[in-house]
């Protein structure tokens, strides 16, 4: 990945209109990418790549990275597990 990263811990699990998602929240996105829009990134979330995903609007000004059951299966985690995340704008 690029310079520019953003390196954090999380736990997977984002509340969105009263429904916890599959997600990871990025912190400080808003700042970060300049926008509250979508945002194009490359993204490692513990030992795996998701390459060129669009982020998701947190409704809240930041963003999220959708965790589907296949990227979860990868993890061998779900919602409520930790994990680490690498973020870089595309």
């Amino acid at each position: 990945m690029d310079t520019g990263e953003l390196h954090f811990r999380t736990t997977i699990g984002v509340k969105v209109k009263g429904e916890t998602w599959s997600c990871v929240e990025i912190p400080g996105s808003a700042d970060l990418f300049g926008t509250g829009k979508t945002v194009r990134v490359d993204a490692q979330i513990d030992h795996v790549f998701l390459e060129d995903v669009g982020t998701l609007p947190t409704g809240a000004g930041g963003h999220m990275v959708s965790l589907n059951a296949k990227v979860r299966k990868q993890l061998d985690k779900n919602i409520g597990d930790e994990v680490e995340v690498t973020i870089a704008r595309r």
